[in-house]
């Protein structure tokens, strides 16, 4: 089990390092080096397809492990478990993120024209962190469920 998360650790360092490249030399670009969506579409295969390996061996370690576990012992399955409730919260709050960075960007630009909209271009911020919030309470459900 150990080797999958090191080669999901690889991948996504390999992700990283590949990203952080792009950043440090924008002006070459994706077109100007030929090694980088080989080396993009590689990391990320390795890692997805370690974490699909993870995910399969996880799910038939737990199906095989008896129904009690000690107390303050933490099977795979459970932390499986535990990485999919975090899972809705994780997205959510992205989502939200992509969300309201341009919806506050558009906000001061009206704000500069027309302070009297204020509390509309909250409702708005409002309406967009609110993707957040159902994340959280998803998680909160099926955390409850465990």
């Amino acid at each position: 089990m150990y080797w999958l998360i090191t080669l999901m650790t690889l991948g996504i360092l390999g992700l990283i390092i590949t990203g952080v490249l792009i950043e440090l030399h924008p002006s070459k670009g994706i077109n100007g080096r030929r090694w980088f969506k080989p080396a993009i579409g590689s990391n990320l295969l390795l890692f997805v397809g370690a974490q699909a390996l993870l995910v399969f061996f996880g799910i038939q370690e737990a199906a095989a492990a008896p129904a009690v576990a000690e107390a303050g012992e933490i099977s795979l399955g459970m932390g499986l478990g535990l990485i999919g409730v975090g899972i809705p919260t994780a997205f959510s709050t992205v989502a939200a993120g992509i969300a309201v960075g341009p919806i506050g960007a558009a906000s001061l630009a009206v704000l500069a024209e027309k302070p009297e909209i204020f509390g509309r271009t909250l409702i708005y911020l409002g309406l967009a962190e609110g993707i957040a919030i159902y994340g959280l309470v998803m998680s909160i459900l099926l955390l409850d469920k465990l």
